[in-house]
């Protein structure tokens, strides 16, 4: 009886130290794959996130500096509507805060950033502009465009129809744009994919309509 029993043992005991080193190192593989998975499904997502929040907050800088080119007017001093208009930089006059003054308003690209600049005019009579932004802030960030994609183009009265000479060349006359088209490209980690995201938006000036100087 003893010895039956003896034998079931040995023929019912535990895996061998060889089998253990093997499951082991089955079950390591097994997790280091999973986390490495893990690990590329969360960068995944985070920069996904992190686009999403960055498209939103460019979207945004995109509709204020529309809303503020549509309210372009004569600044205080007499002087005409639009001051410059270059690919990156772009400076008009607008009461874009609403407190009947009209500041002078600078949309510029720096290090990546869409940015806008505002002075006031001066109290006295004439009044005059003093030179340079008293007041600077950030439209929108991420910003890759790159030399031969500017953030502004610029569009006579004759477009649609005339898409030979437009968007206008640079340097152009101030006197004859009447529509402007912004675009930005964006991307947390420039020259990585997935490929930049792009937001565009045409904003005609009111003031300078033709139509409604006419009638």
């Amino acid at each position: 009886m003893m010895e039956r029993i003896k034998g079931r043992q040995k023929k019912y005991s535990g895996m061998g130290l060889i089998e253990m080193i093997v499951s082991i190192a089955i079950f390591t593989v097994s997790i280091a794959g999973f986390s490495l998975l893990f690990i590329r499904a969360w960068k995944t997502n985070s920069y996904t996130f992190e686009m999403g929040r960055a498209s939103t907050a460019v979207s945004q800088g995109v509709n204020t500096t529309v809303s503020y080119l549509r309210k372009v007017r004569q600044g205080d001093d007499g002087t005409y509507p639009i001051v410059s208009a270059q690919s990156n930089d772009l400076v008009v006059f607008s009461d874009y805060n609403r407190d009947g003054i009209t500041e002078r308003v600078h949309f510029y690209l720096q290090s990546g950033q869409l940015k806008m600049g505002a002075t006031v005019p001066t109290t006295g009579i004439p009044k005059t502009y003093p030179a340079g932004d008293q007041q600077t802030k950030i439209l929108a960030s991420y910003i890759v465009n790159t030399a031969a994609e500017p953030i502004f183009y610029y569009y006579d009265a004759n477009y649609p129809a005339d898409k030979v000479h437009n968007p206008l060349a640079i340097p152009l006359d101030v006197s004859t744009v009447r529509l402007v088209k912004i675009l930005l490209k964006i991307n947390i980690v420039p020259n990585k994919g997935p490929e930049n995201m792009e937001m565009q938006s045409f904003v005609e000036i009111r003031n300078l309509n033709d139509y409604d100087r006419m009638k």
